[in-house]
């Protein structure tokens, strides 16, 4: 590995060289071969350079996943500038927040992508004075000190934006010698991103992550897949997520293509995953996977070239398990743990693994990458089979959280950052996560994981999928309540639910409510378990 590429330009180039003509992006209506995403990273960087974007400057960018997204985080990345991605769901207040806690000096954007999803005047809601902004080329806004430029992707264009057409034209004559000089000078240790994690409890934290990190993290993944260029990696997951970028990647890295769609709709997705062969699928989430298995189209359509899925069913439901080894018995079904904070994947299962470890567990780590449980009271390695805080140490690990010395003191010590979740090793060597730390519920003085129940209510026939949380109590500090989604058709009552649990789970485990849900409140990938809370405490108040 040490004479391959550690920075994201350097390997885009050299796929560029080997594999020139083969696909490295694919969307339902368009591709990308790796010359051709090559070509366009490195107009993006002349534009990047042309507007005055600095080594080191950081670079937002604010789309849906699509194939601009692509070209511009590795035009910034061969410029020398640091990406931002920027959640696409992120509403006025919480653009507002990233775009002023991240420095950023630019940033990418279009404008109306749907009925319900405009984002320049979502810009204008989180940046009031743009709106008088006379110069599009140096803006001086009191709510971003340090936002020079707005590009946009749309035409026509705002007049307080720079259109992006006109930017990538009169770069073009930018000498080649500049840019390759900005290219080279680019360094391993660099940051290559400032990913924002999903905020389901609180503000956003913005985690550094090196060129080294996660092209060193997404080989590694590669290598443990056996990843190659006939590979064709199919994700739904958004690019401006950890889990969009680490596939992406890596198979990218091999010269392979990665495979995906603008947003995730099962049917589309299903019809993608069919036509062009995939040979790897990352669903990984369980909406997402849910969503695929109760489509009308799943039954029908061909997986036969599916040789790997990242399916993580040692954390799905069991349902989910079953259908899914069923319809495709052939593939090599694996389970993942990762994080923002880790450039992606930490621990994954081995092909050669038996089915129980691949299915029952969560892997072994990647080269590169320490790991140890521990106890939270006594900072002691717990034995195995035991629960602990997960906390892991390696070069493709965060360096800190940007402009939060505190966050960053918090979870990193002696150079290992502590995850905040629960996790244990069996004999084997292989990871169970348990859930998070925060995810544990104290009741009484009893601690509860919330997955516990959670997976006791799944057992139930009529039950798709539970989540649980914490009700203030005064008798008891906390007690659990639960909610529910159920399966298609399938009815069960809040009593027949609780009764289920009963005898199963210690008494003081059982949930006081059950609420019946048809949507989950999500982030990125993540069910907001805060905002369930807070429905629940604001309906019992109101029943007072």
């Amino acid at each position: 590995m040490s004479n391959l590429p550690l920075t994201l330009g350097a390997l885009l180039q050299r796929t560029a060289v080997l594999t020139p003509d083969a696909d490295a992006l694919v969307f339902p209506d368009s591709r990308r071969s790796h010359r051709d995403l090559y070509e366009a990273g490195r107009a993006w960087a002349r534009a990047f350079m042309a507007l005055g974007v600095q080594p080191g400057d950081h670079v937002g960018i604010l789309l849906t996943t699509r194939p601009e997204f692509v070209e511009i985080l590795f035009g910034a990345a061969l410029a020398g500038a640091v990406t931002v991605p920027v959640n696409a769901r992120y509403q006025a207040n919480e653009l507002a927040f990233l775009i002023r806690d991240a420095d950023l000096t630019t940033l990418v954007t279009t404008g109306r992508v749907a009925d319900t999803l405009d984002f320049g005047a979502r810009l204008h809601a989180a940046l009031p004075s743009l709106a008088s902004a006379t110069d599009a080329r140096a803006l001086d806004l009191p709510e971003a000190p340090k936002l020079r430029r707005i590009l946009c992707l749309e035409t026509p264009c705002d007049a307080a934006l720079v259109p992006a057409a006109e930017a990538l034209l009169s770069a073009s004559d930018l000498p080649d010698a500049a840019l390759e000089q900005r290219m080279q000078a680019v360094s391993p240790d660099d940051l290559a991103f400032i990913l924002y994690t999903s905020g389901t409890t609180a503000n956003p934290k913005g985690a550094m992550i090196p060129h080294r990190a996660i092209v060193g993290n997404s080989r590694n993944l590669g290598i443990r897949y056996r990843i190659g260029r006939d590979d064709k990696v199919w994700s739904p997951l958004p690019i401006f997520h950890i889990a969009g970028i680490l596939p992406m990647v890596m198979v990218l890295d091999a010269g392979g293509a990665y495979l995906t769609v603008p947003f995730f709709e099962p049917g589309p997705a299903l019809a993608m995953l069919g036509r062009e062969g995939a040979t790897v699928a990352y669903p990984s989430f369980v909406t997402i996977m849910q969503d695929l298995i109760t489509h009308p189209g799943f039954k029908t359509t061909d997986l036969s070239k599916l040789r790997l899925m990242n399916s993580n069913f040692a954390v799905q439901p069991a349902w989910i398990k079953d259908a899914m080894v069923a319809a495709m018995p052939h593939t090599v079904q694996v389970g993942t743990y990762g994080m923002t904070e880790a450039a992606g994947t930490v621990t994954t299962s081995r092909l050669d693994d038996s089915f129980a470890l691949r299915t029952g567990r969560l892997g072994v780590p990647l080269d590169d990458w320490e790991v140890r449980i521990v106890d939270p009271e006594t900072g002691a390695d717990c034995p195995v089979d035991s629960r602990g805080e997960i906390a892991i140490r390696g070069p493709n690990m965060l360096t800190g959280y940007y402009n939060a010395p505190d966050k960053t003191a918090e979870c990193i010590r002696d150079g290992w950052f502590f995850t905040g979740d629960i996790g244990s090793f069996d004999a084997s060597g292989h990871i169970l996560f348990h859930g998070r730390t925060k995810d544990m519920l104290k009741v009484g003085g009893e601690n509860v994981a919330a997955a516990e129940i959670e997976a006791q209510l799944q057992s139930h026939p009529a039950v798709k999928l539970a989540q649980v949380v914490g009700l203030p109590d005064d008798r008891y500090a906390e007690v659990p309540a639960a909610f529910v989604e159920l399966a298609e058709d399938a009815q069960a009552s809040e009593a027949e639910l609780i009764a289920h649990c009963r005898g199963q789970l210690a008494n003081f485990k059982l949930p006081r409510h059950i609420r019946f849900v048809r949507e989950w409140p999500m982030s990125t990938s993540k069910i907001q378990k805060f905002r369930l809370r807070d429905s629940l405490i604001a309906e019992l108040k109101g029943a007072e």
